[in-house]
């Protein structure tokens, strides 16, 4: 789909099919009857009648949804639904929210289940996404089932929304409520997560290790570990996209390394293999990198030294000094002094007591593993 398109632009195009999905609205728009509906919302005692309103009110609106074509029309409808989704009445809150719960699990499975006759393809792609939107916005764990079900769909923005709805942050603050069952839908989460992030693009990759770090089980922890792994494979055979990623990774790790109540080896040993070749990436590819991807770089170098290595340390501005220099000596020279080298560990690794491994005769690494240099066909290509 992307072909032949630069990294920037392509970047850009997704986020923009991402983004022009939701629209702004009038939520009291609409040719849905909302009378009956916001009359329940306001009584103080729900009885079976009232139930059956709230089915009968989010069966037609989700109807809706997969009938319009416009997407102003189904943005209207989406908007409806979501103003609707609870109680004003908090004594009738818990009775309201399970079966609005219950009638939107049937009904937008039910959604899902009709696009599968649905021409031409866009039309399918559009109730689809939509109905994955309007799953985000319910921020209904039920429903997370829906949602992962569509987590290795061939369509990226699918799939982007899809991984969107079950990593919210009103979903993950609910996972992280310590009740049992929440605690085992987490767990399946992250576990979907796992599968998909050597193949994700940098959007999906971005929103996955958010969900990580913010979810309260081991298993968050181990998804990170994994995703950072994944980057730094990237750097280390040239093949990473969208390095501007890497310093919200490295903000997230920073957070967990900042909020531990004790060191973390497995932590700050991948924070700083990872920042290592970011600044080797920036040193070595020089010559044969674009603009955009030194200016990513440039920018998640100062940015980490700013706000991460200097609350770390002490408040030190020499990586920016160098990068404002073009001074890669410099750069290099600071380099060994934060994350250490051959003769001598970094000022990181001794402040927060890690290592980077074992060499072949079993003495502790103080240098983190060395970029290789750019590969002939990137050199030729450029």
């Amino acid at each position: 789909m992307f072909e032949g398109v630069s990294k920037m632009n392509k970047w850009a195009i997704f986020a923009a099919l991402a983004v022009s999905l939701v629209l702004a609205v009038n939520p009291g728009s609409g040719a849905i009857n909302t009378r009956d509906i916001d009359e329940v919302r306001n009584k103080g005692v729900l009885d079976n009648e009232d139930r059956k309103i709230i089915d009968i009110f989010v069966a037609e609106a989700v109807q809706e949804l997969v009938r319009y074509r416009d997407f102003t029309l189904i943005s209207r409808v989406r908007s409806i639904i979501l103003a609707r989704d609870s109680s004003n009445k908090p004594s009738a809150a818990a009775q309201y929210a399970e079966q609005f719960s219950e009638s939107s699990y049937k009904y937008i499975s039910s959604g899902f289940e009709q696009t599968s006759g649905l021409e031409p393809e866009d039309r399918k792609l559009k109730v689809i996404i939509n109905l994955l939107i309007l799953i985000d916005g319910l921020e209904d764990p039920r429903l997370a089932n829906l949602a992962m079900e569509k987590l290795n769909d061939e369509n990226m923005v699918i799939r982007y929304w899809a991984v969107h709805s079950i990593t919210n942050p009103g979903i993950t603050e609910q996972l992280n409520s310590g009740e049992v069952a929440d605690l085992i839908l987490a767990k399946t989460i992250v576990e979907q997560l796992k599968e998909l992030v050597e193949g994700a693009n940098p959007e999906i990759i971005a929103l996955m290790a958010q969900f990580a770090a913010a979810v309260n089980i081991p298993q968050g922890e181990d998804l990170l570990g994994q995703i950072v792994d994944m980057r730094t494979k990237r750097y280390a055979d040239w093949t990473v996209e969208y390095e501007l990623l890497d310093g919200t990774i490295l903000k997230l790790l920073y957070g967990k390394i900042s909020s531990a109540g004790q060191s973390n080896p497995d932590i700050a040993r991948r924070f700083a293999q990872l920042y290592s070749y970011v600044i080797q990436m920036y040193v070595k590819g020089r010559d044969v990198l674009g603009a955009v991807e030194k200016q990513w770089l440039a920018s998640v170098l100062v940015e980490t030294e700013d706000k991460y290595i200097s609350e770390i340390l002490v408040r030190q501005l020499t990586i920016k000094r160098a990068v404002e220099r073009g001074d890669y000596t410099l750069l290099l020279q600071e380099h060994s002094r934060l994350l250490g080298d051959e003769t001598r560990p970094g000022q990181l690794p001794l402040k927060l007591n890690f290592d980077y491994g074992n060499n072949p005769d079993g003495s502790k690494r103080t240098v983190p593993l060395i970029l290789q240099e750019p590969p002939n066909e990137l050199i030729i290509d450029n």
